[in-house]
């Protein structure tokens, strides 16, 4: 791994746009380190003056060599030490804490619009508790050390230079019996930090694995409940909980190790200096002074016991390292389906689509699609009909690009998917899902749910048309009724007419219905094939449907096994053509013993 992309380094690029502010604050906190460490130079002057032996400096600023005057001079010194370091502190806690949030929140954000630009693959390998982790507990995480951990290494790196400054111009020799634990320190915190880093990975991919579990849960609740499954689902929630539980555990007991050692070996050093100093000042050796040793006592414990806190610090900063790691691998990987350096401008949607020689096969598995060659003209309505696993969803996934072909081309008005824009091909096409997501929000919310501008009148037809609008009129709130999460206070049938009302109001040039009345009765969908050409007038349709009666009047049926096209026409020409068209319209129809028996 190179500098330019160690996961810390990509973070430190996020605060170039902040630098000014990083660097007003960085300055407040290392003054502020520095004014910290004052009062124990602050007492040895103060000793050193009371006992008639003041430092040079002070006497000739103030005039004087009065003891009394010295130590009003020294007490007014130190209350504007202290004021300033306090001026100081709240300079840095408050840059770094507003630093600390506006990079959080640009880092959420871009790894959020990265995600969301993901192709649909990603987010069909991907659980759901791990991307939401990512979001979630590794931006917060980079949060927490940016706001605290980042400061305690900058202060720590201070704190070496001015106190070890100061402890060698006072006596090097002591300084040298007091820096001796140092190197110790300095090699336990790394062998802490080697060991220590595997156990934040692991912690990082059980947290995920947790997440992903409760997700799941919650969102099954129905299917748990009505199965009886709440013991099985509360064993595998306890099963990933406690993995994440000895995660944590591994890395607890070799952090709380840490520090106890690192505290025998400073306090081995620190009681070198008051030992030797202390013989040093009793024999009148003249290398110390009594406010020298003093001083040089509170100095070396100054420097040494927040030593003991590197372990906290270089933990801060592994959790943030792995942290960093997932969330810069995930901005790092690039999307699969991308818009073209130099898209083709698409024009006004004709609504032509073209399917030519079109092959496809997931990334594992067989091929789902094969040689499959078709084209609609512009306003022709095609039904698309099937056994499951025929490949009739997978076609719509292809045309909405949400993967591409391994063989073949589609195109739309004689241009290639791939020239044109991912966002001017989608806008073209509304699309009503078997699979329909609401949002928490109003109903008229998630009619209109795409639209920039939307008159309310435009919406109220919409539903009409999608025979939505009089139970919507009979719910107090009406349009402004909250849906629920995922709109779970609709039933089935509610959600899919919202949805098709949601299609027709986006008004695109190419409509597309997959399974769009699966879920709705018989008289509903009864009443929403009447308004189907009136919705579809003079637009591009492809009609996915199982029951077969919801495609009988389109003008053209593909009739598709193993991904190809095996029969193409009317209904009515493929009933008497008494193929696999046939065979699926009396088995939906209820005469499958008399087609056989004839």
């Amino acid at each position: 791994m190179t500098f330019n992309t160690h996961p810390m380094f990509r973070l430190f690029q996020y605060i170039h746009s902040y630098r000014k502010r990083f660097g007003w604050t960085s300055c407040a906190s290392i003054l502020n380190k520095i004014l910290d460490l004052m009062p124990p130079i602050l007492v040895g002057w103060v000793i050193d003056s009371v006992r008639r032996e003041p430092p040079a400096w002070i006497e000739a600023l103030i005039g004087t060599s009065n003891p009394w005057h010295m130590a009003i001079f020294l007490a007014c010194l130190g209350v504007v030490i202290f004021g300033l370091e306090s001026l100081f502190q709240w300079m840095y806690q408050y840059g770094f804490m507003t630093l600390a949030q506006s990079i959080q929140h640009q880092l959420r954000m871009d790894a959020y619009n990265h995600i969301q630009d993901r192709e649909i693959e990603f987010f069909e390998n991907h659980r759901m508790g791990e991307t939401m982790a990512m979001l979630n507990d590794d931006v917060n995480q980079l949060e927490r050390f940016l706001n605290t951990g980042f400061n305690e290494i900058l202060q720590l790196g201070v704190l070496f230079v001015f106190a070890g400054t100061v402890m060698w111009t006072t006596s090097w020799q002591l300084a040298l019996v007091g820096i001796l634990p140092i190197p110790v320190v300095l090699w336990g915190s790394l062998f802490y930090q080697s060991r220590i880093s595997k156990h934040y990975r692991r912690i990082r991919e059980a947290v995920g694995a947790l997440s992903s579990r409760l997700e799941n849960n919650i969102a099954g609740i129905l299917v748990i409940k009505s199965f009886t499954a709440e013991k099985f689902e509360s064993k595998r929630v306890d099963d990933a909980s406690s993995e994440y539980q000895q995660a944590n555990f591994h890395a607890i007991r070799l952090s709380a190790l840490y520090v106890p050692l690192i505290r025998m070996a400073i306090a081995i050093g620190f009681g070198g200096v008051l030992l030797i100093g202390s013989y040093w000042v009793l024999e009148d050796a003249g290398i110390l002074t009594v406010g020298e040793l003093v001083l040089f006592s509170m100095m070396i414990q100054r420097m040494l016991w927040p030593l003991t806190r590197l372990g906290i610090t270089l933990d801060e900063f592994e959790r943030a390292r792995a942290s960093a790691k997932r969330t810069f691998g995930l901005l790092d990987t690039p999307n699969k389906i991308q818009s073209p350096l130099n898209p083709i401008l698409l024009p006004l949607v004709k609504g032509n689509i073209v399917f030519e020689q079109v092959g496809f096969r997931y990334r594992q598995g067989n091929a789902v699609l094969r040689e499959m060659t078709f084209s609609v003209k512009p306003g022709e309505t095609i039904g698309i009909a099937g056994a499951t696993g025929a490949g009739k969803s997978t076609l719509i996934k292809l045309l909405l690009r949400l993967y591409d072909p391994t063989e073949g081309s589609i195109k739309i008005d004689g241009i290639s998917l791939k020239d044109l824009t991912l966002r001017d091909l989608r806008k073209a096409v509304a699309l009503v899902s078997q699979d329909v997501y609401l949002f928490h929000g109003s109903i008229a919310d998630n009619i209109a749910y795409g639209s920039e501008i939307v008159d309310r009148q435009q919406m109220t037809n919409a539903s009409a048309m999608a025979q939505l609008h009089e139970f919507v009129e009979t719910l107090p709130d009406g349009y402004d009724t909250i849906v629920g999460e995922r709109g779970i206070k609709l039933s089935g049938g509610q959600r899919q007419r919202l949805s098709i009302a949601r299609a027709i109001l986006k008004n695109a040039p190419i409509m597309v219905f997959d399974e769009a009345t699966s879920s709705v009765d018989t008289e509903t969908e009864r009443e929403i094939q009447k308004k189907l050409m009136q919705f579809t007038a003079g637009k591009t349709a492809l009609v996915i449907a199982h029951r077969l009666s919801t495609i009988r009047h389109a003008d053209r049926i593909l009739v598709l096994s193993e991904g190809r096209i095996v029969e193409e026409g009317h209904h009515d020409e493929l009933v008497t053509a008494n193929q696999v068209y046939a065979d699926l319209w009396h088995i939906q129809s209820g005469d499958l013993e008399d087609h056989y028996s004839d």
